[in-house]
């Protein structure tokens, strides 16, 4: 039950960052991506990858290792960026 658990919690947080999203860009009357979408792909994608590794699917873990990597990148970018502000 508490893989279940995990993987509906996983999968709630990925989805949540496209609603993010849509009302942080409605708000700015622009399409952006702000630091907390990248945040909850990542936190998602993790969740995600770790309920993959615990079930054993390749294809899980195959789909999101990659997103990790983009969205820690992003992350990155982003805090870089305030920085130089």
């Amino acid at each position: 039950m508490w893989l279940l658990v995990l993987g509906i919690t996983a999968q709630i947080i990925f989805t949540l960052r496209f609603v993010y999203q849509w009302f942080y860009s409605e708000k700015r009357k622009e399409s952006v991506l702000p630091l907390g979408f990248w945040v909850l792909s990542w936190m998602g994608s993790m969740l995600i990858f770790l309920y993959a590794l615990i079930r054993q699917d390749p294809v899980l873990m195959a789909g999101h290792l990659l997103g990790i990597f983009l969205y820690t990148r992003n992350i990155m970018l982003l805090k870089k960026e305030k920085k130089l502000l």
